[in-house]
């Protein structure tokens, strides 16, 4: 699987961005999706999952009620909508696909795209 992820760029406090990640390869079933992200001298955090179908969706608290994940199977693509951003959201964002398959889990990570805020 491969993960493309676009849309980060340089903005201000208070701005929004939308992100995106394209997955191509793999299998035709959806994958469960998420996005992380990792600050400078930083571990990599969780922000947001959702479900194969879209139905369910997890967000990490720091980004609850400003961050919206969502995607469209259709075009094999998951986003994710940040608003009200802070100084504390710039780091480089990575989408992660996932699946179970015969007990095992398999993860793929996308190649990062970097978000600055500035105030």
């Amino acid at each position: 699987v491969q993960l493309q992820a676009s849309g980060g760029g340089s903005v201000q406090v208070g701005d929004s961005l939308r992100l995106s990640c394209a997955a191509s390869g793999g299998t035709s079933r959806p994958y469960v999706m998420a996005w992380f992200r990792q600050a400078p001298g930083k571990e990599r955090k969780f922000l947001a999952r959702i479900s194969r179908a879209g139905t369910n969706k997890y967000y990490d608290d720091s980004v609850k009620g400003r961050f919206t994940i969502s995607r469209d199977n259709a075009k094999n693509a998951v986003t994710l909508q940040m608003n009200s951003l802070v100084l504390e959201d710039t780091a480089v964002y990575y989408c992660q696909a996932s699946a179970d398959l015969l007990g095992r889990t398999y993860v793929w990570w996308g190649q990062g795209t970097q978000v600055t805020v500035s105030s």
